[in-house]
């Protein structure tokens, strides 16, 4: 067992700590993705689970590298899968939290399909406006990458476009960001048609302002003698290669914001029409990997893609369902959120995520087993206030209960006025969930008695689905009913009001 990254509180801002061997921050199965075989178990609730086996039969390999040590062995060239070090900045917190941090960024590395080595993590104030972890740590960075035959740096931050190409001068390997790594999972798993967009648009507003050229490749305009030319017959042949590419990015981006713009209006006028029919809506919202597509299927058996993976199910299902009482409603799984979920991707799927702020109710879905559930519950908050969806009633739903350590659920059922533990896994709590959803949802306010015409058979089964039926007769004239309804059915019913 390897000693603690930091024993002493006063380290200095230069102390780097480096574990070759991942004992404690990582392993060759990220701890962020808990071996719990028993979450795997594949559920009835869950339904065929197709895409989880096409996943496992091929799986899309990034990064391929077939760059050459020695350009003579042409031979002996090799395809192999990115082989990654991780590198993070501890400006603040705990060091519990820096390590969470670095288990997370190990998970969803693993997520892209990488092989992740060793991890490096520097304790500073502030991250080095330069190369990140500052110039002399980047070269002893460089050591590891070498010793480990590395090909990839994943940084625990956003980087500037200046600090990557920095970076990348000092280790003489690819280095990405954890936005970038975030933008490639995204790219992985998007298959909806409006998700696949949102995903390309998140990835080019992110590459337009990290567009660089190489060498000759980008030709020069040249200008006259003021601009250094020799006048006439020696301009360039205009536009430079860069500025075709960002001229073509920003063009394609305006394409997608109309393209994904179309498909919000189309998405506003289904749940316009839920609207209208007085079909109240849930939405369960949270941390990615903390079993929100599961509990889906336990609600409703939807049949949606379960696996133990961080963001395996991007695209938004909506199902139906309804209460004891039979009063029906419709259930929304959104996409999972992360810390630092990088703002292109909350720009792009903004229209995805005002589902959750027009939710009756929020099931905000957290991993009772993680380390740091807390941490979780604020990340999603954070997110939420982003998109306008922090008055929506809430109800934290702790996922994972029977994994979970009990003193930690029962620490936040304490602090979360209203919340619920669950196993979605097991079935353990749902009932009891179920009925909650029930209590809280809104319901029926106004009463009626009407005679409703047997003509008008569509009222009486809108009354079933959407009221509150206190009685029910079958007379001569039609069907007397007492029930109790939403404001819209109301004034529908209202030429056929029984009298006295």
């Amino acid at each position: 067992m390897t000693e603690p990254l930091h024993d002493a509180p006063d380290a200095s801002d230069d102390d780097i700590t480096i574990n070759p061997t991942i004992d404690r921050v990582l392993s060759r199965r990220a701890q962020a993705l808990a071996d719990d075989d028993g979450f795997l178990e594949r559920s009835d609730h869950d339904g065929d689970q197709l895409d989880r086996e096409e996943r496992s039969a091929l799986r899309r390999v990034q990064g391929l590298s077939t760059e050459l040590e020695d350009i003579t062995e042409v031979e002996y060239r090799q395809l192999r899968l990115e082989r990654v070090v991780l590198a993070a900045v501890w400006t603040q917190g705990t060091v519990e939290d820096a390590e969470n941090s670095l288990r997370e960024l190990a998970a969803l590395a693993e997520t892209a399909g990488s092989d992740v080595l060793a991890g490096v993590l520097q304790r500073r104030d502030n991250p080095d406006p330069g190369t990140y972890l500052g110039s002399g740590k980047a070269l002893e960075l460089r050591d590891i990458v070498v010793a480990e035959g590395a090909d990839t740096v994943v940084c625990d931050a956003e980087l500037s476009p200046s600090q990557r190409r920095a970076l990348e001068d000092v280790v003489k390997v690819k280095v990405i960001d954890r936005t970038a790594l975030i933008l490639d999972i995204f790219a992985q798993h998007a298959k909806s048609r409006e998700g696949r967009a949102q995903v390309e648009l998140a990835q080019l507003t992110y590459l337009l302002p990290r567009l660089r050229g190489w060498g000759e490749s980008m030709s020069r305009q040249a200008g006259g003698q003021a601009a250094g030319g020799q006048g006439m017959g020696s301009r360039g042949p205009g536009e430079t290669k860069i500025e075709l590419d960002r001229r073509r990015i920003n063009s394609r981006i305006a394409k997608l914001k109309r393209d994904i713009t179309a498909m919000k209006t189309h998405r506003d006028t289904s749940r316009s029409s839920r609207r209208n029919n007085g079909t109240p809506s849930v939405t369960i919202a949270g941390y990615t990997n903390a079993g929100k597509s599961t509990l889906l299927n336990r609600l409703t058996h939807a049949g949606v893609l379960v696996d133990n993976q961080l963001f395996a199910t991007l695209d938004t299902t909506v199902r139906r369902s309804e209460t004891a009482d039979g009063r029906e409603y419709t259930i929304t799984d959104t996409v999972g959120f992360v810390r630092h979920l990088p703002e292109q991707l909350v720009e792009a799927f903004r229209s995805t995520l005002e589902e959750v702020a027009d939710a009756d109710l929020l099931l905000h879905v957290v991993d009772g087993s993680h380390p740091d559930p807390e941490g979780q519950i604020s990340a999603v908050r954070g997110i939420l206030a982003d998109v306008d969806a922090a008055d929506v009633k809430e109800v934290v739903v702790i996922n994972k209960a029977d994994a979970a350590d009990p003193e930690v659920v029962d620490r936040i059922l304490r602090n979360e006025r209203h919340s619920i533990a669950v196993s979605a896994r097991t079935g353990d709590g749902v009932p009891e969930l179920l009925q909650l959803i029930a209590d809280e949802l809104p319901k029926p306010d106004i009463d009626v008695e009407v005679l409703v015409p047997y003509a008008r058979g569509d009222l009486v089964s809108r009354l079933h689905d959407e009221a509150e039926i206190l009685t029910e007769e079958h007379v001569a004239e039609g069907t007397r009913v007492s029930a109790r309804v939403h404001g819209d059915l109301a004034a529908e019913l209202t030429p056929f009001a029984a009298a006295g």
